[in-house]
């Protein structure tokens, strides 16, 4: 992972993606900046104080700041539209474009004070973030407190975006939580201000037109393995929802046992918006808890719930205030875990058993609309345009 990174901000040092790849390029490279006096030690060092960054930045800024670097060295854009099916080529010219008759100058001072606000962010967040749990856990942390078993989403500084490591690490922690005879629950919870964002859509970018079928397919068995996990845990399961959710991590509460959410929680699934279809069983469990007429309301219509109206439709179990939500809610958690296990287990299983097998098949169905939803044309332009938008900010 980390020379992963270090490979992002070499690429990006040197004019972002993959820019200067031949002599004659770099020779033009240097005599370009050679031609812009006021900034250019700032912006030398702004390079490679890039490289020094240990998270990657995110394709949102990434492309902010592929416009900025090729408007800083170039000048305005001059280069062709790129075709319909070049996602990123399409996204890095339009944030470029964008730019319009922004001086050199003022293109190497922005690119110059967007590398400080991340160098400080990072270097603010070290002390503040919570550490993974050793070698094994690197997007999440997991912790035993007594008979509960923790999860905690931990990339605060992407609002615990869910990226593939991220995806893979919390289904192996479900899945130790399973089998752990220490624990009698689970439970999943947010460090920072969100509980999480969704997907990382920094898991769309950077793939090839050719590759676009691998990446769905790819992608359809990740999430397919994720909700799997989530009907098939055999333990109770709470959610603790401590700010904003998105996405794939508002569909599966309604896999969840119980959920207590911050009064400052909302809850929002913007697939449309972005050209994508629900998942996490929400398609059948949704209309189940809130009936037909409001689970479309959120599914369809992308309209975002707000804790109390999470709760009037039957998505979360309860609200506890914001400034005594981490109190009350291990208060809580700690009371259940007092609760015969195996009396909760076999309950549980009760409980779930007889919609098992459904909810696999709608997991199963739910999956394969989204491999024909992420080739599309609708998808494409709608995270093209998610992305364009983020780096303008």
């Amino acid at each position: 992972m980390a020379a992963s990174i270090r490979k992002t901000f070499s690429l990006l040092s040197s004019g972002s993606f993959r820019l200067l790849r031949t002599h004659s390029e770099r020779q033009f490279h240097l005599a370009a900046v050679r031609t812009m006096p006021a900034h250019d030690a700032a912006f030398e060092q702004a390079k490679e104080r890039l490289k020094t960054l240990s998270e990657d930045p995110g394709n949102q800024v990434k492309l902010k700041m592929y416009g900025l670097f090729k408007q800083a060295t170039v000048g305005k854009c001059n280069a062709p539209k790129p075709g319909m099916m070049d996602l990123v080529g399409k996204a890095k010219w339009q944030s470029w474009n964008e730019l319009g008759s922004m001086s050199q100058d003022d293109a190497q001072k922005a690119y110059i004070n967007v590398v400080e606000s991340l160098v400080a962010e990072e270097q603010g967040s070290a002390s503040t973030e919570a550490s993974g749990d050793g070698g094994k856990y690197k997007q999440i942390k997991v912790t035993r407190e007594g008979k509960v078993f923790k999860i905690l989403l931990n990339r605060p500084t992407k609002k615990n975006a869910i990226n593939y490591e991220m995806y893979r690490e919390w289904i192996d922690a479900l899945k130790e939580a399973s089998q752990d005879k220490s624990v009698s629950i689970a439970v999943v919870t947010g460090a920072g201000d969100y509980y999480c964002s969704g997907n990382d859509l920094a898991n769309f970018a950077n793939i090839k037109p050719s590759d676009i079928g691998k990446m769905a397919l790819d992608a359809r068995e990740i999430l397919r393995e994720f909700v799997g996990t989530f009907i098939d845990f055999p333990k109770p399961l709470i959610g603790l929802i401590n700010g904003p959710a998105v996405g794939v991590s508002v569909t599966t509460l309604g896999l969840f046992d119980a959920v207590y959410a911050s009064d400052r929680a909302t809850f929002h699934t913007p697939f449309t918006v972005l050209g994508q279809s629900p998942e996490g069983c929400s398609s059948y469990v949704f209309p189940k808890l809130m009936g037909s007429a409001k689970a479309n309301e959120v599914l369809l219509f992308n309209k975002k719930l707000t804790a109390q109206e999470a709760k009037e439709r039957n998505l979360i179990t309860n609200i506890i205030p914001e400034n005594s939500f981490q109190k009350e809610a291990d208060a809580i958690m700690q009371g259940y875990s007092k609760l015969p296990p195996k009396s909760m287990t076999t309950s549980k299983n009760l409980i779930r058993e007889v919609e098992k097998k459904k909810l696999h098949e709608v997991n199963e169905k739910e999956c394969d609309l989204l491999v024909e939803r992420w080739q599309s044309d609708e998808c494409m332009n709608a995270i093209m345009a998610f992305f364009t938008r983020k780096s303008n900010l």
